[in-house]
């Protein structure tokens, strides 16, 4: 690993599509009952009671209970997101590309409540390092129902809540700083 981000100005050449989810991000807002996307074995730790790990394909698996997802960055997100968005229970962690169609069809239109996190993430590398670059992109937790929209309003992570909005013409929205 050279230290290269996993997306966005600091590279375009990933050499690892495991980019763990940070554990005081799992802390906040667990426990979930699958990731469909796990890290491979041997994990540093677990982000939900049941794991997909390659060569399962997750995304073709069924999905049950409260999901975590933190899809595969080298692979369209949209199909992942469209996938818990039509599940209805759990939350995405995934770049705030609110300008993508994925972004708009997926999140926009289906999320019930949103998390723009404060600053850029480090992911953390297979073996629980810390990457040592940033994302190189903003991120945002994306929940799917009422009770992960409560959770992730909750979670005292730093960064906005936005509770409600109207996809496509912007006219409502309702923003929350929550604590830092």
């Amino acid at each position: 690993m050279t230290g290269h981000g996993v997306g966005g100005h600091q590279s375009s050449r990933q050499q690892t599509d495991s980019w763990l989810t940070p554990p005081a991000i799992l802390a906040a807002l667990g426990p979930f009952d699958l990731d469909p996307c796990a890290a491979p074995d041997p994990a540093p730790w677990p982000t939900a009671t049941a794991h997909y790990r390659l060569p399962t394909d997750g995304l073709t698996e069924q999905w049950a209970g409260r999901v975590w997802l933190n899809p595969p960055y080298s692979r369209d997100v949209g199909p992942w997101v469209a996938k818990l968005a039509r599940h209805g229970h759990g939350t995405a962690l995934v770049f705030a590309r609110t300008e993508t169609a994925w972004f708009w069809t997926t999140v926009w239109q289906r999320a019930t409540a949103l998390l723009f996190l404060t600053g850029r993430l480090h992911f953390h590398l297979p073996d629980g390092r810390r990457a040592p670059m940033n994302a190189g992109a903003p991120s945002v937790l994306a929940a799917y129902g009422a009770a992960d929209a409560a959770l992730l309003r909750a979670c005292g992570l730093p960064g906005t809540y936005v509770a409600e909005w109207t996809a496509g013409n912007g006219r409502l929205a309702l923003f929350d700083e929550a604590a830092s």
